[in-house]
């Protein structure tokens, strides 16, 4: 499969490995997290998910070493509702992103815990195409793009500016599909 994250970025990612990878992954998570987070805050059942979530995306910022559990995350992960296939598949604007959220979370953690560029790259193409499924949503979105930017900073810039600026676009993301999902809104 042909991945949507850009050649440069991939490029440094097999390169450079390790530690990169780790905080390229952690970086796409933060700015998914919101999604997950704020999708399925109140839902009955959930709380352990939503604790697992957050504790995960702290602990992934811890870059500098895998996570030791990571391969027993990602196993508790895919007991969560959003990746267990079911017959209606998934339509639901709120269904759709709490999906991508936990997706690029396993991604992730499968990076974090081997080291993989591919891995990894997964976890970017992940967060890309519900950034761009989200540009299809709402007229004059950027998101994508600026998906594709902060992917570039991931392996390229300061850990503390990069965290900020994934925290910030998270936010940005939570607010447009809220507002999608929110009643009265035609989606």
């Amino acid at each position: 499969m042909r991945h949507l994250v850009e050649d440069a970025v991939a490029e440094t990612l097999r390169c450079a490995g390790g530690e990169t990878i780790r905080l390229y992954v952690a970086a796409c998570v933060e700015r998914m997290a919101p999604l997950f987070v704020g999708l399925r805050a109140g839902v009955v059942g959930r709380e352990a998910d939503l604790d697992l979530y957050v504790e995960t995306v702290r602990n992934l910022w811890s870059a500098d070493r895998p996570l030791a559990d990571a391969s027993d995350l990602v196993r508790v992960l895919e007991q969560f509702p959003e990746l267990r296939p079911s017959e209606e598949g998934i339509s639901d604007v709120s269904d759709t992103y709490a999906f991508f959220a936990a997706l690029v979370l396993r991604h992730a953690l499968l990076a974090n815990g081997s080291g993989s560029a591919d891995d990894a790259l997964s976890c970017g193409h992940a967060a890309l195409t519900a950034m761009g499924m989200l540009d299809q949503n709402v007229e004059g979105a950027a998101f994508r793009s600026e998906e594709e930017r902060l992917q570039l900073l991931s392996v390229s810039g300061d850990v503390g500016v990069l965290w900020e600026a994934s925290v910030e676009a998270g936010r940005e993301r939570f607010r447009a599909v809220a507002s999608l999902a929110a009643p009265g809104s035609g989606r």
